[in-house]
């Protein structure tokens, strides 16, 4: 399928990582990125599909903004959208910079009428988090408008013909090569994914020799259900990454609901707190030592929680820096 953007131009420029991630002043753009042939194709969600070298790119959320900046492709964007939820990662990410030079377009979900109004001509989100049947924003409505399409690779098992089933690491990597190849920076996206892979191998050498991984559980949030984790979510490679197991690893969902009585059944010894704007992770952590159900769950007995931001935990490239930080955790607690 050929998704063809709308002929506007943007100056292209970039930013340099600074260590690993970090996007700093004196960027190295590839000399030939504006050169390259005009249409590449990549498969997005087992779909072939071919793209014109994007003029007017919108991104949603801080998984589609950072794999952006993080190819130092800030420059080249026409904006992002992001729910006021993300504002705290905003602060703590370290392309904050990019952030307050790229303009916000939304703060709330993206729609049809933000991708209209900006004129843009390259759209990157989710499935079921950005693009949505329900809210009238699809890749197939979008292209009638003249705007392209690209799916977070982590979200395509629910996605057409759910045929595309990688882990949320690999999906991230799949990511930063297509965005790579779309916008004719190559190099910087092979370099960005080797140092990723280079610190979860580095990562895994701190493991434990001996034993079980430490048993984690995902909160994100919720009362009588809570929001979590499953396999295809993020957190699930994250926790893997750092030496440990998610306790619903074996759920084929993403984010999504479960009761307390498998929470309580699976016995976690840490819990994962995910920590946005209107949740902040002192009230979740109090909540859940005040439950008398979860009283007898080992994490809630040795206080043992562990405070992750909302951007680690989404699929980007932040993932890994959660992936270090939660495994000097759990290795500062013996596991």
């Amino acid at each position: 399928m050929i998704r063809p953007p709308l002929p506007r131009a943007l100056a292209a420029a970039a930013l340099l990582t600074t260590g690993l991630l970090t996007t700093g002043c004196g960027a190295d753009v590839e000399p030939t990125a504006k050169s390259k042939a005009e249409t590449v194709t990549v498969s997005n969600c087992g779909e072939d599909v071919t793209y014109t070298a994007p003029k007017r790119p919108v991104a949603y959320d801080v998984s589609g903004a950072e794999k952006m900046f993080s190819l130092g492709l800030a420059d080249r964007m026409r904006g992002y959208v992001m729910n006021k939820l993300g504002d705290p990662s905003i602060k703590g990410s370290p392309w904050r910079e990019d952030y307050a030079d790229v303009e916000r377009l939304g703060t709330e979900r993206i729609t049809r009428e933000i991708v209209v109004d900006a004129k843009a001509d390259f759209v990157f989100a989710g499935w079921n988090s950005g693009f949505s049947e329900e809210r009238g924003i699809t890749p197939a409505l979008l292209e009638k408008v003249g705007s392209a399409s690209y799916l977070h690779t982590e979200t395509c098992w629910d996605y057409g013909d759910k045929s595309v089933d990688v882990t949320p690491l690999e999906a991230l990597y799949t990511d930063l090569d297509n965005l790579g190849r779309i916008f004719g920076v190559e190099k910087r996206a092979e370099k960005v994914v080797t140092d990723l892979k280079g610190r979860v191998t580095a990562l895994k050498k701190t493991w434990p020799e001996k034993g079980d991984p430490a048993k984690v559980f995902v909160y994100d949030s919720g009362t009588d259900q809570p929001f979590t984790a499953g396999r295809h979510a993020a957190p699930n490679d994250i926790i893997k990454a750092a030496g440990g197991t998610n306790v619903f690893d074996g759920l084929n969902k993403g984010w999504t609901t479960v009761g307390w009585e498998p929470v309580i059944k699976a016995k976690p010894e840490v819990i994962v707190i995910i920590d946005y704007a209107d949740q902040p992770a002192k009230e979740k952590i109090a909540y859940l030592k005040s439950l008398p159900s979860l009283q007898s769950v080992p994490a809630v007995k040795e206080s043992r929680f562990f405070v992750m931001s909302y951007g680690d935990a989404v699929s980007g490239p932040r993932n890994v820096k959660g992936a270090e930080d939660l495994g000097g955790y759990l290795r500062s607690v013996g596991r």
